[in-house]
Order: structure tokens, then C-alpha cells, then sequence
């Protein structure tokens, strides 16, 4: 027992990680590229977004001369910078993030991100990736290359060095963040392309401009995409707002109870959780039996069971929805035609909900396009808090909503009722979320939730009226 027990050791998070990659989207050569751009461009909008500046964002991607399946992929931004000293925490910590614990919509939620991608780096062609941050306060960028201790789930950092740095016209650039990584993996045109996950990223964040450029072994161009910005208008600033007594489970719970600071039950009620008024506080006491002046410390979890029961008896007022950043009917609009050629488009973005205590808002768009192909089914456009889902299609809450409308009714065909409809449209579906659920790790496809579905009907069929309108006139 004592030799098997001595041989037990703890896997770090990042050993866990690089076994099983498969988790972080780095599963087949195709698609990993496309993982490894989506991490980079999501890091670029959000950082931009929080700086309150309009996102530029550039990806390269470079075939390497004589080495199969190798590819370099360079990200560049216009964002704030990452300071100095923050540089080998955010590239090289797994679960390093401000995201895990805030009650807000965001694109990345795990903070695995662009760490997986240094990660994916290393463990398939052995090279550290190299950054370049540039802060506007300091003179010089920093040049540094970034490796994993997988062991220690530590940064390796090298050739640090300080300089200037221009762009490729010779003209000095004042704050971005340039990512440089060596990976294996495949560049494919195509449906799930890194070509098709921009131009859907460029339709939801219709404020940035994004370029693609790939190059063959000889540095030709052989697939390029341009998205320039059609607002200047940036996503209103999402708050961070207090978790909802709906939400609570009794472990999370507990962890609060042990962690309180107030020394009344009623204050810490009020001033843990949103949606608790002070006579709402009092009454969940009484239901629950306990007394206000307790201290939440002193908790047992017996009594931590009957104060959830008490949450679900008491009447709440809803958590505020501030907390999300919609895209909003004209953007969509505006988004949608910059990509999609179209005789007619409609959107619809419903009122924020709540479901479980985590509020959460639908948006859908219609557009009924001349360049589509009329005999196949709708282009189905779907997203997660701005960030598009590019696989499992079939197994996604996004793509059960649109089945579960009746089509025909509509103008568009739909054989049999079931499935996606077919016909000259493209169908764009939204959640934002403080607390998207997805189906797995790598973040692909939405599970079942009977209220968000329901929320996705309604729009769907409000979007349909507005293209049965449209085709009798």
C-alpha cells in the first residue's frame, strides 16, 4: 500500500493540459490553428475594449520552409500593452486571469487562453513563443520569449531585451502586443477555416478591423481577408455585479459563509448578494429560522441548506443586467451586410432575463441574401458572449432554437419541419451571459436551457414575421 501510495503524485494543471489538449481545441491539425488565433484575438478585443480603444488586429500566417504541418502564427494589436512584470504570468500561468471570479460578460472565462497556445507551441515543435508588449508610459517595448514549466505551471522566460519598435513602415509604434508561436497544424479554406472564424468574428465586434494574410513556404499570399471597422461606436462597458442568491449551490455557499467579513447575518445577505433588500434579508432569516445577529461564520451547513431553501421561498428582486454588453439590433445590421450581400435584413435583441440568478440577454439576425446559394440549408451564424462557435453544430442549444421553429410559416423551406431551414438566408444567434454553459472544455457548442431556448424562440419568430413581410411585398 505504502509503495503504491509513494508512486500517487499530484498532476499540475498545465501537465494535466498537455495530455489531454484535446480540451483546449488543440485536437486535430485544422482546427488547432484556428484555436490558437481565436485565443489571440480574443485577448486583442478584450484588452482593447477595457482600454476603451478601437481594436486593430492583424494575423499572419506563415507555411515553414521544408518542415510539414509546421506554421507560424503572428497576432498583433493596437491594445494597451501588457506591463512588464505581468508579461510571463499572463502567457505562462494556466487559470491566470481576472475572469474566474467575476460576475460579468466575457469572452474568455477559464484564463487558459493564450497560455494553451504557448503550451500547444512547445509541446509539439519543442520552440518558446515571442512576445513584444509596448506600454504607453515607457519608452521601449519588450522583446521576450515565453516557455512552460509544466511541472511548476511556471513561466519560462529568455532573451528578454528592451528596444524600440516600429512598424513595417518605419514608424514607431506607441502601445499593442505582438505574439509570435511556432505550432503544428494545417491551414484549410473552408467552412471551419480561420478565414470563416474572423469574417464572423468582424460581424459581432463590428468596431474592429481585423486582416488576415496566410503565406505559402515561398512568402506568396495565398488567402487574405480585410473587415474594416463600420462604427466607431465601442461596446458599452460591462459592470461587475454581485452573484444571485438563485445561483447559489451549497458548496460556493459555504465558501462564503467561511469567507465573510460582515458580522451580521443581514448586512453579509445585503452586501454579498444582489437582489437582497434589507426586509428581503430579514425574511429569509425568519424562514430559515435564523437569528440576525448570528455571525455567518458560525454557520453549520445544516443550517447554510436551510437559508438556500429560504432564497427560493422569499421574493427577489432580478440581479441587474448591466453586467452584459449586447451587440444591439443596427450594429448586427451593420455587421451582417459588411459580410453577407443582402435584399434584406432583420434583428432583434429581447430584454436581459434571468435564469438560475445569472442574467443573460438573446440577440438574433435574418439576412436574405442574392449571393446564396437558395438550395442548400441557411448559413447558421453562432455566438457565445461576441466570440463565434465554429463546431458541434448539431448538438448546440443555438442550433436546437432554430429547428424548433416552424420555418415555412416563414417563407423559407423547411422539409419535413425538422432541421435547420434551407434556403437564400443566413441565421445569426447570440447569448450573452455571465455564465454561458457550454458543453465541454473546449467551449464549442451550448448545453440545453429550457428558459434560453425559449428566449431564442421568440426572437427567431419575431425576425421571421419581418421576412414573411418582406417576400409578400
Amino acid at each position: 500500500m505504502t509503495a503504491s501510495r509513494s508512486k500517487m503524485q499530484q498532476a499540475s494543471i498545465s501537465e494535466f493540459f498537455e495530455k489531454n489538449k484535446h480540451f483546449l481545441g488543440f485536437d486535430t491539425l485544422n482546427r488547432s490553428i484556428i484555436t490558437a488565433v481565436k485565443e489571440s484575438v480574443d485577448n486583442s478585443l478584450d484588452a482593447c475594449e477595457e482600454a476603451r480603444l478601437l481594436p486593430d488586429i492583424n494575423i499572419e500566417i506563415h507555411k515553414i520552409k521544408g518542415e510539414k504541418d509546421r506554421l507560424l502564427m503572428i497576432g498583433q494589436d493596437n491594445g494597451p500593452g501588457i506591463p512588464p512584470d505581468a508579461i510571463t504570468k499572463v502567457f505562462g500561468s494556466l487559470l491566470f486571469g481576472s475572469r474566474f471570479h467575476t460576475i460579468r460578460q466575457t469572452r474568455g472565462q477559464q484564463g487558459i487562453g493564450i497560455t494553451g497556445v504557448v503550451m500547444y507551441s512547445q509541446l509539439t515543435t519543442g520552440k518558446h513563443t515571442r512576445v513584444i508588449s509596448k506600454v504607453a508610459e515607457e519608452a521601449t517595448a519588450v522583446y521576450v520569449e515565453i516557455g512552460l514549466d509544466t511541472k511548476k505551471n511556471k513561466a519560462i522566460s529568455s532573451k528578454r531585451k528592451r528596444d524600440h519598435w516600429f512598424d513595417s513602415d518605419g514608424n514607431v509604434i506607441e502601445h499593442g502586443v505582438r505574439v509570435e508561436a511556432v505550432m503544428k497544424a494545417k491551414y484549410q479554406r473552408g467552412k471551419q477555416s480561420v478565414h470563416q472564424y474572423l469574417r464572423m468574428t468582424s460581424i459581432v465586434n463590428p468596431h474592429a478591423s481585423i486582416s488576415l494574410k496566410v503565406f505559402d513556404e515561398e512568402g506568396n499570399i495565398v488567402d487574405e481577408g480585410d473587415w474594416s471597422r463600420v462604427t466607431e461606436v465601442l461596446p458599452r462597458p460591462v459592470q461587475e455585479i454581485r452573484p444571485h442568491p438563485h445561483g447559489q449551490e451549497i458548496g460556493s455557499f459555504q465558501r462564503f459563509l467561511r469567507d465573510a467579513e460582515k458580522r451580521k447575518m443581514t448586512s453579509f445577505l445585503r452586501h454579498n448578494f444582489s437582489g437582497v433588500s434589507m426586509r428581503a434579508a430579514r425574511e429569509i432569516l425568519d424562514v430559515a429560522g435564523i437569528d440576525e445577529a448570528r455571525k455567518p461564520t458560525g454557520i453549520n451547513a445544516q443550517e447554510a441548506q436551510l437559508l438556500l431553501n429560504a432564497f427560493k421561498q422569499v421574493k427577489l428582486l432580478a440581479p441587474p443586467t448591466d453586467c452584459l454588453s449586447p451587440i444591439e439590433d443596427l450594429l448586427i445590421k451593420k455587421g451582417l451586410s459588411k459580410a453577407i450581400d443582402s435584399k434584406f435584413v432583420s434583428t432583434v435583441t429581447r430584454t436581459p432575463t434571468v435564469s438560475g440568478g445569472n442574467p443573460f440577454l438573446v440577440e438574433v439576425g435574418l439576412i436574405f441574401g442574392t449571393d446564396i446559394p437558395a438550395d442548400s440549408p441557411v448559413e447558421v451564424l453562432r455566438f457565445a458572449n461576441r466570440v463565434p462557435l465554429m463546431y458541434q453544430q448539431g448538438g448546440c442549444l443555438l442550433t436546437k432554437s432554430i429547428e424548433s421553429v416552424d420555418w415555412k410559416k416563414y417563407g423559407l423551406e423547411h422539409p419535413g419541419g425538422r432541421g435547420v431551414p434551407k434556403g437564400p438566408a443566413a441565421i445569426l444567434v447570440h447569448l450573452a451571459s455571465t455564465n454561458v454553459q457550454f458543453t465541454s472544455e473546449a467551449k464549442e457548442a451550448l448545453s440545453d436551457n429550457e428558459e434560453v431556448l425559449n428566449e431564442f424562440r421568440l426572437a427567431l419568430q419575431e425576425v421571421g414575421r419581418g421576412l414573411r413581410n418582406h417576400k409578400r411585398k
